[in-house]
């Protein structure tokens, strides 16, 4: 039973939705590196819920970095942040009654009932705020690289935002925003469904598209650890996410080679492609153009409208209605947190190619 993602640069997450703490190990980074705490507190805002679109239970994530960090910088050892539940409302939730579309019934039999069940416990959501406090870190120490990551909503609730078109810019725009998209009016049609759906007692899903600029050529291994593998298999742990494409993605599929294909030229004596439809990866290595992928997060589970389960104690069918604050959508939550899953896939992939004092003071 494993909880820990990363070879050379790696993260453990603990605890559970209505535990006492929540909680990330970060091992492996550089030492050297500034930690800057004021970003983490802006990237953990960046996560919280906001208004009617939004679930009602707002913590204050209050971190603390109890290992790792001496004098502002990374000692290289094991990386410790805490932030402790101070909204949680365990009652809300009944033991052996699964919600449909949550972890409900497949954690109750890994762990043969002796799981924390309440609001999906260490499967929860909730437990990605210490993930997102750990990717801050790492995404500045990606960003004095020089490499940048963003996400914005591409679609939700069948509205569709604008794509990345001055990705640079929009990345940067992009990290100051609560609701992430390119353009305002899309974003105003996106809560305005979001909000009819929270009346109907319902939820949303979306599209995200994340766009990382800087990484340099070569990362990435053929066959098994392919860059687009590593992201994925990355992506993929964070709750609510059904699948992942790159560049062009399902489109290839309908293409012949000669529209497939990106030309390579030469722009001011760099080799660079003429188009991305490979999503800025080629044979699982990056080709140094922008890695571009889109995320599909499904309607949030947790609705009030009534459902069929099974009282797994009992063994009898039962009409489920939920109680408890749930979001009517979490793709608007999720984009800084695959940001931050994206960030530590990648400082893994880059200190496995350069070396593990590649982002900090001991180069």
């Amino acid at each position: 039973m494993k909880n820990t993602f990363g070879t050379c640069v790696s993260v453990t997450l603990f605890g559970e939705s209505h535990g006492e703490y929540i909680g990330a190990v970060l091992d492996g980074l550089s030492p050297g590196v500034p930690v800057d705490r004021d970003y983490i507190a802006h990237e953990l805002e960046l996560r919280r819920p906001s208004g009617k679109i939004s679930t009602s239970r707002v913590e204050a994530d209050r971190f603390s970095i109890v290992s790792g960090v001496f004098e502002g910088k990374t000692t290289g050892t094991p990386l410790t942040v805490i932030i402790p539940n101070e909204s949680a409302r365990g009652a809300d939730y009944a033991r052996g009654l699964p919600r449909p579309g949550h972890a409900d019934l497949t954690g109750f039999f890994k762990y043969h009932g002796f799981e924390d069940y309440r609001g999906g416990g260490h499967f929860s959501g909730r437990i990605t705020a210490a993930l997102v406090a750990v990717g801050a870190i790492v995404k500045s120490a990606l960003s004095r690289r020089g490499i940048a990551v963003g996400t914005h909503i591409l679609r939700c609730a069948g509205v569709n935002d604008a794509g990345f078109s001055d990705i640079s810019r929009e990345i940067a725009e992009l990290d100051e925003m609560q609701f992430a998209v390119l353009d305002e009016g899309a974003g105003e049609r996106m809560r305005e469904k979001i909000e009819e759906a929270a009346k109907d007692g319902d939820s949303v899903g979306g599209v995200l598209e994340t766009a990382v600029t800087g990484v340099p050529v070569g990362v990435g291994e053929p066959w098994f650890d392919t860059l687009e593998g590593v992201i994925a298999h990355a992506v993929f742990s964070v709750p609510g996410v059904r699948g992942i494409e790159f560049g062009a993605g399902f489109a290839s599929a309908d293409m012949r080679g000669s529209e497939s294909n990106d030309a390579f030229v030469l722009q001011g004596g760099k080799i660079m492609t003429e188009t991305n439809k490979c999503g800025g990866i080629n044979g699982g290595i990056s080709n140094g153009m922008p890695i571009i992928f889109r995320t599909a997060v499904k309607p949030t589970p947790s609705i009030f409208k009534p459902q069929r389960s099974v009282d797994v104690l009992k063994n009898e069918e039962v009409t489920l209605e939920l109680r408890g604050r749930h979001d009517p959508a979490i793709v608007h939550r999720a984009r800084i947190v695959i940001d931050a899953i994206v960030s530590l896939a990648l400082a893994d992939m880059l200190e496995a190619r350069y070396g593990g004092d590649y982002f900090g003071g001991g180069e």
